[in-house]
């Protein structure tokens, strides 16, 4: 038996509403029209069917405490540091404005590794978002634990080296400079409270980066918004990405995209060619 075997198959069911209001603020964050067919672009399915746990129930970072309590829906892990490590999403229909969507979530399993920052665990949980035909967004969200870093320690990762993102090998490349309200108006879209995205002393002093910390999920909407520059509104089937390192607000973020040989490439870089985030999409013909 592992230690969080209970946990595995728990399952969680929320339901929203994709509501006029939700749309513009979404669009207006991203500085973009909306489609005109109705639907909304993907990645905004991040910021439905949320977690609205009292604030009185927050941990130290921001995010929800959890308990030993069947109503605990992710396990008490006993490391303070939580992130988003990966996730895989099909997008099987678009969702419209002003339709109802319900969400179910289940833990598939709660992974313990040895890494060389020290213990890790992770968390992989299946979501699956129905709109009014049916399942639209299917997907596997990968979360992290870390343990806690000295108040000494040094800030990770350093300061930008001397090196240079070469953008030559990309067909496609734009520059974003990340700052405060970004991230705030994301935070407020996700209702996310995790203290590392807009308390910088908290950020620098407990997590030891060495600035604000744009979100995962936002970079992964900005890589998807990308594509959708590209390639029009609604035209990927799947998109994959994993975390590689952190983005700071405040620093160039290149997004870059190319087609390879299995699908489309892009990519996260900072200004020194720090990779941030990978990532591989196809569309809905599936003739990348």
């Amino acid at each position: 038996m592992g230690a969080w075997d209970a946990w595995i198959g728990r399952e969680e069911l929320r339901s929203d509403r994709i509501d006029p209001a939700l749309a513009a603020r979404w669009l207006a964050t991203l500085d973009r029209e909306a489609p005109g067919d109705g639907s909304v672009p993907q990645g905004l399915h991040w910021c439905l069917c949320l977690p609205d746990v009292p604030t009185a129930r927050l941990g130290r970072d921001g995010h929800a405490q959890t308990d030993h309590s069947a109503e605990s829906f992710l396990p008490p892990v006993p490391l303070p540091r939580r992130m988003w490590a990966s996730g895989k999403v099909e997008f099987l229909a678009p969702l419209r404005v002003g339709t109802t969507v319900k969400r179910t979530s289940r833990v598939l399993s709660v992974t313990e590794k040895s890494g060389g920052s020290g213990p890790l665990v992770f968390v992989d949980i299946a979501n699956e978002t129905l709109g009014e035909v049916g399942l639209a967004v299917r997907e596997t969200q990968s979360l992290v634990y870390r343990d806690a870093v000295g108040a000494d320690a040094p800030f990770y990762p350093p300061a930008c080296g001397g090196g240079a993102f070469e953008p030559a090998e990309w067909s496609v490349h734009r520059i974003i400079v990340p700052e405060p309200p970004l991230l705030f108006r994301y935070s407020a879209l996700t209702f996310n409270s995790h203290r590392i995205h807009y308390d910088l002393l908290y950020a620098r002093d407990v997590e030891r980066y060495r600035g604000l910390v744009v979100h995962g999920p936002l970079t992964a909407t900005l890589l998807l918004d990308l594509a959708r520059r590209e390639l029009r509104d609604n035209t990927l089937a799947s998109f994959a990405f994993r975390c590689l390192s952190p983005a700071f607000c405040h620093e160039p973020l290149n997004l870059v995209m190319r087609r390879g040989e299995a699908g489309i490439e892009m990519g996260a870089f900072a200004s020194d060619g720090r990779q941030i985030m990978f990532a591989t999409a196809t569309t809905g013909n599936r003739d990348d």
